[in-house]
């Protein structure tokens, strides 16, 4: 066995998203520990995995790759060994990280290597972290898991590629150092509240009394937990909600003729997250023209909205804002500037308006057409 320096035990259902059943019970218990040589260990020692990331200062993206492929049926239970002892690693069952290779038959994921080059595919060339590599080949099966069906279903390739999209690329990236725009500007605001900065504020402070190697596994469990807690978050939502969504947003993409001649007016029957669906849906579907405006009822209020749809996902600029001359107005005075009755109300922005009914809403839509 390797000896362990008083590794810290630490249970992760606690946390409140135990997703999968690889996440639960035995291997929700782990154990991350440094080692100092290599030894034998008892015959039940030898049966437990041992997964090996380096020690030092972490990053999000092995504290996540380590909690990811413990999710793994091939690591399940696994511990953590923190080392950079290149023996010890050698005789490790998998390695993240470290170690200088990248060969995923021998279950090495490193990426610091000269001439390191792989990226996800499918469309993404950002260079893979760690967690990247962990999750290009145990995400189907991690994602499987959770939707209960076998690797080849085609959810599953669906649900992979947007759980990389929305969450796993941007580890991958900043850990690789890649800005998100292609500019030298300085940024007009700096942003140390997303997952990978919050996982680097869990390392010891150099302030701290106790720099001991103990304490600095207990933080990387810390980090481990945090980094995964999320991932199974965004797996969840693109499970539960997402999927479903994008088959609603689909149908009515279909069905927007019916709504108005132009094709430019969607009606979302039931309200969903559209945004993200209908940019890669009129992509994919080839739709032409463009979808203007997206109305849909707003339950809470029981009257209806005509949103204008963004010109990117990311952007506040849309692609035809509601009419200048309505923005800002209310109820009859928005009313008599638009000529259509039961109007509520249009943002100064002009990105969201709203009418008490259905076919007041698509009049705002249908006139800002013209306007």
């Amino acid at each position: 066995m390797f000896p362990v320096t008083k590794g810290l035990i630490r249970n992760l259902s606690l946390l409140p998203l135990p997703l999968v059943a690889a996440a639960m019970a035995p291997s929700a218990v782990v154990r991350v520990y440094s080692t100092t040589t290599t030894s034998p260990a008892s015959p039940s020692e030898a049966s437990v995995k041992k997964v090996g990331t380096h020690n030092g200062s972490f990053h999000c993206d092995e504290a996540l790759g380590c909690f990811m492929i413990r999710l793994s049926h091939k690591f399940s239970g696994a511990d953590i060994v923190r080392t950079r002892d290149p023996k010890i690693l050698g005789e490790l069952d998998a390695v993240l990280d470290v170690g200088g290779v990248y060969d995923p038959d021998h279950d090495r994921y490193d990426h610091h290597q000269k001439g390191f080059e792989e990226v996800f595919g499918h469309g993404f060339n950002t260079k893979l972290s760690s967690a990247g590599l962990v999750y290009k080949h145990f995400g189907k099966e991690i994602i499987a898991k959770e939707l209960n069906v076998d690797q080849d279903h085609p959810d599953v390739l669906r649900l992979f590629l947007a759980v990389y999209k929305s969450f796993m690329e941007a580890i991958d990236a900043v850990d690789n150092g890649i800005n998100r725009y292609d500019t030298d500007q300085p940024p007009r605001y700096v942003n140390n509240t997303h997952l990978s900065s919050r996982v680097g504020r869990l390392n010891l402070d150099w302030i701290d009394p106790d720099q001991s190697q103990e304490k600095e596994n207990e933080a990387f469990q810390l980090a481990m937990a945090l980094a995964g807690k999320e991932f199974l978050q965004s797996v969840r939502f693109h499970a539960r909600s997402w999927l479903p969504a994008r088959s609603i947003v689909m149908q009515c993409l279909e069905e927007r003729f019916k709504t108005d001649p132009s094709g430019e007016i969607m009606e979302l029957k039931n309200f969903c997250p559209w945004k993200l669906h209908l940019f890669e849906l009129e992509q994919e579907m080839k739709i032409e023209p463009l979808i203007k405006y997206v109305i849909y009822q707003d339950e809470r209020g029981k009257q209806w909205r005509v949103q204008a749809v963004a010109v990117a996902p990311d952007r506040f600029e849309n692609r035809k804002a509601l009419p200048e001359q309505w923005r800002g107005l209310r109820d009859e005075e928005l009313s008599k500037a638009a000529e259509i009755p039961g109007c509520v109300f249009v943002h100064m922005s002009g990105f969201i308006g709203g009418n008490q009914s259905y076919e007041g809403a698509l009049s705002m839509a249908r006139t800002a057409l013209t306007l």
